[in-house]
């Protein structure tokens, strides 16, 4: 970016990243998780069931989502370098956005199998269902209470906890299915629930896809309204006009903000910095900013003055 002026900059460094007292619900869930899946995989086998399959394919690629989550927490929180100025924080968006993709793929194979099991149906043993879905309540119910506090300021997080209380919710669904065919016979009940199941999981991934997409091009994050960030700048004293305001992700956690503010004064106000920094962290969450003042000069205007510039 070239400027023919001068200017001041104004910055202000706070990063918040993934707590890491959440290494160990990551490590507790996979471990859960993991090993319940090797027991729904050859129960659901043994039992003929399409649904405990079902589930075992989406909690595999739940571990999968939270190896790549508990990945990019902890390369998140590696120092920057010279090359990579930021450190390794955006690996937190990417692996949201693997996470999702992983889920989508993986409820395609399921509804395909759903659709091939209504044409041929299989006897199912109802009660071995039942009692797996039912351990499957439980280790889902305490994973997602594992990441339940953090759920709200990390969208790696949120993902995690969606996804597990999800789990619940089917798991739930799984053994009301088996408890109505052990009594009706209706084998087509088993993948019925397996599109229910994808049906969920579509819902449930489709908001966690949106973001991370909207993240990796480095769009606004959703959590902040840029006009209330604008209309805040534009009314700070002595501040003229706004341009070239930009607001991104650096992670899942970080918010990032970089504007000019022409005030024709040619004070270099580190006060005003200083409470412009402090005000955009508590009131939008905002904790990296770049600021510059510039003069109004027409003979000088800025390039990055028209709304057009990038």
């Amino acid at each position: 970016m070239e400027h023919n002026h001068s200017h001041d900059h104004g910055h202000e460094h706070q990063h918040c990243h993934t707590p890491a007292n959440f290494d160990l619900a990551f490590a507790v869930g996979i471990v859960l998780n993991f090993g319940f899946v090797i027991v729904e995989a050859i129960f659901g086998s043994l039992a003929h069931s399409l649904a405990l399959l079902a589930d075992a394919g989406h909690n595999l690629s739940d571990v999968l989502g939270l190896l790549l989550a508990w990945g990019a927490s902890v390369l998140a929180r590696r120092l920057p370098t010279q090359r990579r100025t930021y450190g390794l924080r955006r690996s937190s968006i990417l692996a949201a956005l693997l996470n999702a993709l992983v889920l989508l793929v993986a409820v395609g194979g399921i509804a395909w199998e759903a659709i091939f099991r209504f044409n041929h149906p299989e006897a199912v043993a109802s009660e071995t269902v039942m009692w797996v879905a039912a351990v499957g309540i439980v280790i889902n119910s305490f994973t997602a209470w594992l990441f339940m506090s953090g759920q709200k300021q990390d969208i790696n997080i949120r993902g995690a906890y969606l996804h597990m209380a999800a789990d619940a919710g089917i798991s739930f669904g799984v053994v009301v299915a088996a408890l109505i065919m052990r009594f009706t016979g209706w084998l087509w009940l088993d993948p019925a629930v397996s599109l229910v199941i994808v049906i969920i999981i579509i819902f449930g991934t489709w908001g966690l896809l949106r973001e991370s997409v909207n993240l990796a091009l480095d769009a606004v994050p959703e959590s902040i309204h840029p006009g209330k960030v604008e209309a805040y700048l534009a009314g700070l004293p002595g501040v003229n006009a706004v341009h070239d305001l930009h607001i991104w992700g650096m992670s899942t956690t970080e918010i990032a903000l970089t504007v000019h503010l022409v005030k024709p004064d040619a004070v270099i106000d580190d006060a005003l910095l200083s409470q412009i920094n402090t005000e955009l962290q508590h009131r939008f969450g905002i904790g990296h900013t770049t600021i510059q003042f510039e003069l109004g000069d027409v003979s000088h205007l800025c390039r990055q003055a028209p709304v057009e510039a990038v």
